[in-house]
């Protein structure tokens, strides 16, 4: 069988309702949402964007990690998603500046 992704991401989404610290603190949906709107406006047909529970990388703030390398990624902006499609999916580099 074929594989149907070549990259799967999952980006923490997580939420504590105790406050202590989580990807969601850190604008992780909004910018999950994000990422899947660039994917599907780019055309990136074997490319899956999805939430993830607790990744346990807390104290990182917002993380995502891409299989099937594993590779972890930090980001802060939407600046870093688009570096992040643009050569990781795009032209399979790793972008080492955001690696974790």
């Amino acid at each position: 069988m074929t594989d149907i992704y070549k990259y799967h991401l999952f980006f923490c989404t997580h939420e504590r309702e105790d406050g202590s610290p989580c990807c969601q603190q850190h604008n992780a949906q909004s910018l999950r949402n994000y990422a899947k709107q660039r994917v599907k406006e780019l055309k990136l047909k074997k490319v899956r964007v999805n939430n993830a529970g607790c990744l346990n990388r807390c104290a990182l703030g917002p993380v995502l990690v891409i299989y099937p390398e594993g590779v972890w990624y930090q980001y802060q902006t939407a600046e870093d998603i688009d570096e992040i499609i643009e050569s990781h999916l795009q032209h399979d580099k790793i972008v080492t500046r955001l690696q974790r």
